[in-house]
């Protein structure tokens, strides 16, 4: 008699869920590890000062208590989070965003080389400023028909913008969900590390465009090259079903809509990096408090912040501003731009729930006393390895913890209080802790199938998973020796 009953197929937990289990661990740990503490200096934990101290066990309250208070220790973060995605679902109303690609796309018809590099570059730009991926899925209907009648094939047009999005994630300048939550976690500007960064993005969108240029035209010189050669006449009446809406006119609000939107990632620059402090240079200083002399202006920005001293508080403060302007020059009614705002914010509720939890695992951690414990047995085990060597170690161990905590900013939040104060033992910054940490959370996602954006994008073109990995898995192994090999030679030259 055959057995009818079906097994259920394996599932990967949520990150929520991973992150709760991790925490009953380390609660766990804390009745059975020695509780110690190091002596802090402004606090930098001192190599070497390691003393074991009275144990603090946590129970079941704690670990339930742990996510309350991780929302109160993120919440700063957690408010970046929800106003920055609300400003981009009004952003995603007018639709800015997709006349502004299209605009560049429908410029080079005809020209399907420079497509490739031009649309990359592009993508790219998004994803180091804001993390462009979701926003990439509405194009997938478009740039896959297109690139299959250039004579490209369906994997080419997924790396385009899947690839060329995640170059620029990779090498993070300024994206505020990854190095800007992580340099905040680590209590550090986001302009630290920010030369080595550009570094990344540079190499990184090179080799992005060359590689997807060499499989493209070696897929269009001879189309039996192509990872999805036997499934072409799928793929056709796949693609030839797909529902393409009508993408937008780059009239002049989308345009002017986008250069606020992009000026105000200018102020964040500006804002970030510490002229004063680190270089010298007290003009933003010296305009701040020329403009807090004057009688009515003074009044309305004393308690603002000059460029050059900003923090999560701030960056969300000049966000909310940004929705507030592009909801008025969109000609959004009020209801409307509560209800979109509202809206970006139920998007994101995950993300901040994430958020509460990673940062609870360090509550129970630290109110066990054994984060030091575990710094100090990091302390001893790579006191034979060079520091040298550490972020490149780091940089891999993320890229496999990004497979079970999908999200950056969750992963950022539970590991950097760990790895940032190990790298300072080493002699290494927290800024490549920061950095590592971004690129191997995107790194994973250019083959994990816990990537929603990237199975969706793919679900789109009609591309199985296993011939994505198959076309992209040489990448994926150039991009960790393209990061291992800058991080590597940054700590060696700094």
């Amino acid at each position: 008699m055959k057995n009818n009953v079906k097994k259920k197929k394996f599932e990967m937990p949520s990150s929520i869920t991973i992150l709760i289990l991790l925490t009953i661990i380390m609660a766990i740990l804390t009745h059975l590890i020695p509780a110690g503490q190091y002596v802090r200096v402004d606090n930098v934990p001192i190599a070497g000062t390691y003393t074991v101290t009275e144990a603090n066990p946590q129970g079941i309250w704690d670990i339930l208590a742990a996510p309350m208070e991780g929302f109160r220790g993120a919440i700063n973060i957690i408010l970046f989070v929800f106003v920055f995605s609300g400003c981009l679902a009004i952003i995603g109303k007018t639709r800015s965003l997709d006349a502004g690609l299209m605009y560049v796309i429908n410029r080079l018809q005809g020209r399907e080389k420079m497509m490739i590099p031009i649309v990359m570059f592009v993508a790219s730009i998004g994803g180091t400023t804001f993390g462009f991926a979701e926003e990439t899925i509405p194009f997938y209907p478009i740039i896959v028909p297109m690139f299959i009648a250039m004579g490209y094939d369906a994997v080419t047009a997924c790396m385009v913008l899947f690839l060329g999005a995640g170059a620029g994630i990779v090498g993070a300048l300024i994206n505020p969900s990854s190095v800007g939550i992580g340099s905040d976690i680590a209590g550090i500007s986001l302009a630290d590390g920010l030369p080595i960064r550009i570094v990344i993005y540079i190499v990184m969108v090179i080799a992005t465009i060359s590689y997807t240029l060499y499989y493209g035209e070696k897929v269009r010189k001879d189309p039996t090259k192509s990872v999805v050669y036997d499934k072409r006449e799928e793929i056709n009446k796949h693609i030839n079903s797909l529902d393409v809406s009508e993408m937008p006119e780059f009239t002049n609000q989308r345009k002017a809509i986008l250069a606020v939107f992009a000026s105000f990632f200018v102020i964040m620059i500006l804002a970030i990096i510490p002229w004063n402090e680190k270089f010298g240079i007290s003009i933003f200083v010296d305009i701040h408090n020329t403009l807090c002399s004057m009688p009515l202006l003074g009044s309305l920005i004393a308690h603002m912040q000059p460029l050059g001293g900003w923090g999560m508080k701030e960056l969300t403060v000049i966000f909310l501003a940004a929705t507030l302007i592009i909801a008025k020059m969109s000609h959004l009614t009020e209801k409307e731009t509560i209800s979109l705002f509202v809206q970006g914010c139920q998007n994101i509720l995950g993300v901040a729930i994430t958020l509460g939890c990673a940062k609870g695992l360090s509550v129970v951690m630290s109110n066990g006393f054994i984060m030091d414990t575990i710094l100090h047995f990091g302390e001893i085990t790579m006191s034979g390895v060079s520091g040298v060597v550490f972020p490149a170690l780091s940089y891999i161990m993320y890229i496999g913890l990004s497979f079970f905590i999908p999200s950056s900013s969750g992963l950022a939040t539970a590991t950097i209080p760990i790895i940032g104060p190990l790298g300072e033992f080493m002699g290494v910054g927290k800024e490549f802790a920061v950095m590592v940490c971004a690129a191997g959370s995107e790194t994973m996602n250019f083959i994990s199938p816990t990537q929603a954006v990237l199975m969706g994008a793919l679900a789109i073109a009609g591309v199985p998973y296993s011939r994505w990995v198959k076309a992209v898995l040489p990448f994926f192994f150039i991009t960790i020796a393209i990061v291992s090999s800058i991080v590597t030679i940054a700590v060696i030259i700094m």
